[in-house]
């Protein structure tokens, strides 16, 4: 599978207003990539963009599919084609039970999960048809197993990986290459609300040249903190009723 360059189009990136996607628009750009960033707040959006000549922003709600589909096609024909789409736009809302809030469900799988699958159903189609292109789903550790306050977000990232390994294998022979970005603690506006420990928590200029790192040698998986990860990983080969109690007390609310 051939690894994406500036050469071959540009870069979009969604939910890049802060966080993992702006420092992730910011350390692509330095690399020489023309980067697309979308958001729904125009007045960040544009903050990122100022940063580097070759960040431009598109104003964009992930949640309507439309307004995707023509972003794409703004995108596309004023830097030209998309050849890496990085999936990254994402809200958590933790869970405060025993009180139980399902439209805190609602809202986690209308951005995390829905907001995903409305880049893939613009995207996807044009790289299939140029017969190239990478797209990178970030989901993040909290999928691989249920952690503290995490009922909701940890969900949605578990469906993301199921697709982006579903889609990984159904997109390799139109040339596609598809990939999964697993975070673990970093520091952002939404791991600022945590009230419980965030081991090996990293600040987001240091995830993003990891996620770089890894797009670059067209990883299937990154994943980090590298030990985090792995912990995490390992935790969950054991038996469920021991890995509900180790995690439960590793992280205590």
């Amino acid at each position: 599978m051939e690894i994406m360059t500036p050469q071959h189009g540009c870069a979009w990136i969604t939910g890049a207003s802060s966080g993992i996607g702006a420092a992730l628009a910011e350390e692509l750009a330095r690399r020489g990539w023309q980067v697309a960033i979308s958001a729904r707040r125009d007045s960040e959006l544009q903050a990122v963009a100022a940063t580097h000549a070759n960040i431009h922003g598109f104003v964009c709600d992930v949640t309507d599919r439309a307004a995707m589909a023509q972003t794409v096609a703004d995108i596309e024909a004023q830097l030209g084609p998309i050849a890496l789409g990085v999936m990254n736009a994402g809200i958590y809302l933790p869970t405060a039970l025993p009180e139980f809030d399902p439209t805190a469900f609602d809202r986690t799988f209308e951005v995390n999960l829905t907001g995903t699958v409305n880049g893939l159903a613009a995207l996807v189609p044009l790289m299939v048809t140029r017969g190239e292109g990478h797209i990178s789903l970030v989901s993040s550790v909290a999928g691989y197993g249920g952690l503290v306050t995490s009922a909701a977000y940890g969900a949605s990232k578990a469906a993301l990986f199921n697709m982006g390994e579903s889609l990984a294998m159904d997109l390799k022979p139109s040339g596609v290459h598809v990939s999964m970005i697993a975070p673990g603690f970093v520091k952002t506006p939404a791991t600022d609300v945590n009230a419980f420990p965030m081991p090996f928590i990293i600040d987001a200029d240091e995830a993003a040249r990891r996620i770089a790192n890894g797009l670059a040698k067209n990883r299937t998986h990154i994943s980090f903190p590298r030990r985090f990860a792995w912990f995490l990983r390992v935790l969950n080969v054991l038996p469920r009723s021991t890995y509900v109690k180790l995690a439960g007390r590793f992280m205590k609310r």
